[in-house]
């Protein structure tokens, strides 16, 4: 049978084979095993492995695909990141990069094969004190890329971890200040590692708009951006300091004119409907770094 990317087709050229690269993995048998894999699991999005490889020993194949020493995630999204970067190049305009973190949860006999993502709270004991357990799971953290109209183009960059043992951010603060610890020694590192992962594919970094939650808000994050010639949107949890340090932000937009309105829906707490107006205002604000990190980060950056 002919190839592509060193993946084997029939005559039905399906989509799954665009997106391996065989050539990535140590076995080109493993990559040819692969692309049959994700066609299956793609044909049945959402079933079982079972269900979506219709027979015992094609099942018993995929976990042992699954169980492989030689396969590492890097061999299975290389072919993907590349199909990401042909359609990024193949479409004009602006390209969002969303950017998120996604927890996969599992129940185990042993959860610290795995590790854990969370703790949650399990409700009071007998005293009346609250209980709290680890959720035992592994967390990824993606970026998307998507066109302006809402056209997906694929992953730009993911990053997989887990924690061996879960210590809740109150906890966490009743020894440190974090604001006191590097970036580097965070979790939040990630959300400067995606942006560096995502411009390095894709290229021209000028079309690029970085979009995050409220997690996103990191001071660091919009210097590297400005670095890298960047662009992001970010939700702010932090009133920061703005323009000569004596106001912040949100004081300096309270004066910005509004540029227009935007009608969205929105589910209240009633599981209600309700059309809320949304003022959209903007302005160019110089904004401080946080008072820990002005040694690192002058006020004139």
């Amino acid at each position: 049978m002919p190839e592509r990317n060193g993946v084997s087709k029939g005559q039905d050229d399906h989509w799954s084979h665009g997106e391996v690269d065989a050539g990535a993995f140590k076995d080109a048998r493993l990559g040819r095993r692969f692309a049959d894999l994700l066609g299956c699991l793609g044909d049945k999005m959402g079933g079982t492995i079972p269900l979506a490889c219709q027979d015992w020993a094609s099942t018993k194949a995929a976990y042992r695909f699954f169980a492989n020493p030689k396969v590492d995630e890097g061999d299975i999204l290389s072919g993907h990141f590349a199909a990401t970067r042909t359609r990024y190049d193949a479409c004009e305009g602006p390209v969002l990069l969303l950017q998120d973190t996604t927890e996969f949860t599992y129940q185990r006999r042993d959860p610290y094969e795995i590790g854990f993502t969370k703790s949650v709270n399990s409700g009071r004991d007998k005293s009346g004190r609250l209980r709290h357990h680890a959720v035992c799971g592994i967390l990824m953290h993606s970026s998307l890329a998507v066109t302006s109209e809402g056209l997906p183009l694929g992953l730009a960059a993911v990053k997989f971890w887990n924690r061996e043992k879960f210590k809740g951010t109150a906890q966490l603060k009743r020894k440190m200040n974090p604001t006191r610890v590097p970036i580097e020694k965070k979790e939040s590192i990630r959300w400067l590692e995606n942006l560096r992962q995502s411009i390095a594919l894709l290229g021209r970094p000028e079309r690029c708009i970085h979009v995050g939650d409220r997690e996103s808000d990191i001071y660091e994050l919009y210097c590297l951006a400005k670095d890298l010639g960047t662009h992001f949107v970010v939700r702010t949890v932090v009133d920061r300091l703005a323009g000569d340090g004596e106001h912040t932000v949100m004081a300096e937009m309270s004066t910005a004119k509004r540029a227009g309105k935007h009608l969205i829906e929105v589910r209240n707490d009633a599981d209600e409907i309700e059309r809320v107006t949304l003022d959209v205002r903007y302005k160019r604000i110089h904004v401080c770094p946080p008072i820990g990190k002005q040694k690192h980060y002058p006020l004139s950056t």
